[in-house]
């Protein structure tokens, strides 16, 4: 199972979702995208949060997968029709999204935007 910034967030704040998200990661294998650090040393400097004992707690509760060009590729074709869908989607979504493709994972996320997409949990 692929572990969304958003479901990463809502563990951190160990938040009903988060309890959620606990549940999977302890019953499951569990991976997360090389964006997903991004966007959680980005939430972690907004939020005043240690950045690197986020990233060391993501890593160790889960193996990073990092991009290729294939993922890349994909993504930047999956952003491209997305976008028509949802203009609120973004290429971080995307390069998840991807990486969730090529590996045959499925995604476990809090955000709504990956609603419609197949192989996808969103937490409500």
């Amino acid at each position: 199972m692929l572990i969304d910034t958003s479901a990463w967030v809502e563990f951190l704040l160990g938040s009903r979702k988060g309890n959620r998200v606990r549940e999977r990661i302890n019953s499951e294998a569990c991976y997360s995208s090389i964006v997903t650090i991004a966007e959680l040393s980005n939430w972690a400097q907004r939020e005043n949060q240690a950045t690197e004992r986020i990233i060391d707690a993501v890593k160790e509760l889960s193996a990073v997968i990092g991009l290729d060009e294939d993922i890349a590729v994909l993504a930047g074709k999956l952003n491209f029709n997305r976008k028509k869908e949802n203009r609120k989607w973004g290429i971080m979504d995307s390069m998840i999204l991807a990486t969730a493709e090529m590996y045959d994972m499925e995604i476990l996320t809090c955000d709504n935007d990956f609603s419609d997409v197949s192989k996808v949990t969103v937490l409500r």
